[in-house]
């Protein structure tokens, strides 16, 4: 899997004015990316970034945007991959948002909003429900954690063992 990034709105340029030159420059890249990546078994990813926070310029900033793209490409090895964090920011309403593109999700990457820091730390978002409710949908890919962690990366990772002992798991992952 490899994420495919969609570029950034020029400088000083209108984003309506420009957008769709981008799209359709967008789509004939992710053609042309999916088809190489085709002849190695590869899957390519593309991400929605918000533009309120992270990347004012960013082209591709929700799920919505996403999906019509991939549509439009029409290329099965092209998936999306959903950070929660920026479609928090964006859109909110992620279990609807979740079910709604799950098809399209090649990959989940997570971060409390709004400080971008583990899952466990104050914010926004309950991930305990979120895991459950990925589990519910039949996800079984990995989740990406792409946070700024408080402390070392050890301790950084304290939330997950965490859940995994409230799940009655150990902290690798197996059941006791």
């Amino acid at each position: 899997r490899i994420h495919l990034m969609a570029g950034r709105v020029p400088l000083g340029a209108d984003r309506a004015a420009v957008a769709g030159e981008m799209e359709t420059t967008f789509i004939e890249n992710l053609r042309y990316a999916a088809d190489l990546l085709a002849q190695e078994d590869m899957m390519g990813l593309v991400e929605p970034i918000n533009n309120r926070i992270t990347d004012p310029r960013y082209f591709l900033n929700t799920p919505q945007q996403a999906a019509a793209i991939l549509e439009k490409v029409g290329r099965p090895n092209l998936k999306l991959q959903l950070d929660l964090f920026h479609c928090q920011i964006m859109d909110g309403n992620l279990s609807h948002n979740l079910e709604t593109y799950f098809p399209l999700i090649g990959h989940i990457q997570i971060a409390q909003v709004p400080g971008r820091h583990e899952p466990d730390s104050p914010g926004e978002l309950n991930f305990p429900y979120i895991f459950k409710f990925l589990e519910s949908l039949g996800y079984t890919g990995y989740v990406g954690c792409e946070y700024a962690p408080k402390g070392d990366t050890l301790e950084g990772l304290g939330w997950l063992r965490s859940y995994w002992e409230s799940r009655g798991l150990q902290h690798g992952g197996t059941s006791k």
